[in-house]
């Protein structure tokens, strides 16, 4: 039996991975069916192997007591949310993983998205649609203050890419990124005065128990009338009810989704808004950062490290 097993159905199926995994493991298993693994399936699917790529497969505890020979994880994509680090500890199970590998397509999205929200290039694209013509007025992304929460990959992608727009940077993050903020000119801010001075708002920030739902009601009320706020980051990091009604009441200018608590997203009052921007989940999704992340699962295999030292990444 070969040492390596595919969960992932999207990596199973991308020829340029498939290739380099064979080169590698001539004998790996792929999950040729495109089967939806969980629970005891996925246990199932992955019984026997020393070695596994996963992405979207939820990895805990029920999982692991289940496989006594899994000794590594590589893992196709950047969030960890789907993984239970400690559990990984407990059963010595190591994990290969590099953050930040799909970072230019993910903050290239959001300037894209920031312009085509400020310029109401997509209200104006529905508009001709129905068969109206006339000018809708925007605004300049080069004119407005960006509110970046959360410096990590992404966020410092960012701001880097923002540059040639000249605007002012507002930052928050845990960490103190100083010598970073010092030498891009953006300044750190405390998160209430970044959501209230903010043209645009944006979050880079992983799920867990200290990010859920960060942008609750008093949060979003904080939020200027003419704002906008974007998220490719995570579901589940703003409150999706209380958002629904700031944009029902044009409290807020407008916003951009890319991911949602349930994905498809089942709120139709919400995506179907005219000054909602809705993507499926497609930031870090081009060509260029699938294959980035393909290879770096393929990579973590040959240097797995201990989960628990990717805490807080």
């Amino acid at each position: 039996m070969s040492s390596l097993v595919v969960a992932s159905r999207s990596f199973s199926k991308h020829p340029i991975l498939r290739k380099e995994v064979l080169n590698r493991y001539p004998d790996a298993k792929f999950n040729d069916e495109g089967l939806s693994l969980s629970g005891d399936s996925l246990a199932d699917f992955l019984a026997g192997y020393e070695k596994a790529i996963t992405a979207l497969e939820k990895i805990d505890e029920s999982i692991l007591k289940q496989l006594p020979e899994l000794k590594i994880i590589g893992k196709y994509g950047v969030g960890l949310d789907m993984i239970d680090l400690h559990a990984m500890k407990k059963y010595d199970v190591q994990l290969g993983w590099t953050g930040g590998v799909n970072k230019r397509s993910v903050s290239e999205l959001v300037v894209s998205s920031a312009i085509a929200l400020l310029h109401r290039s997509v209200f104006a694209n529905a508009e001709v649609r129905k068969g109206e013509w006339y000018q809708v007025k925007g605004r300049q992304l080069s004119e407005c203050t960006v509110g970046i929460i959360g410096c990590g990959h992404v966020g410092k992608d960012l701001v880097k890419l923002l540059r040639p727009f000249s605007c002012k940077i507002l930052v928050h993050d845990i960490l103190n990124f100083e010598d970073f903020y010092q030498e891009n000119d953006v300044i750190a801010t405390e998160l209430d005065e970044l959501i209230k001075q903010s043209d645009v708002v944006t979050l880079h920030l992983p799920l867990d128990s200290s990010t859920k739902n960060i942008m609750d009601r008093e949060k979003l009320d904080l939020l200027k009338s003419d704002a906008i706020l974007i998220n490719l980051a995570r579901g589940g990091l703003i409150d999706e009810t209380a958002l629904k009604e700031l944009l029902k009441k044009k409290k807020i200018a407008g916003s951009a989704l890319d991911v949602f608590v349930t994905e498809p997203p089942t709120d139709n009052d919400l995506i179907e808004l005219e000054n909602v921007l809705v993507t499926p989940h497609i930031g870090g999704s081009t060509e260029e950062a699938i294959l980035a992340m393909g290879m770096a699962a393929i990579d973590g295999l040959e240097n797995a490290q201990d989960p628990l030292i990717f805490c807080n990444r």
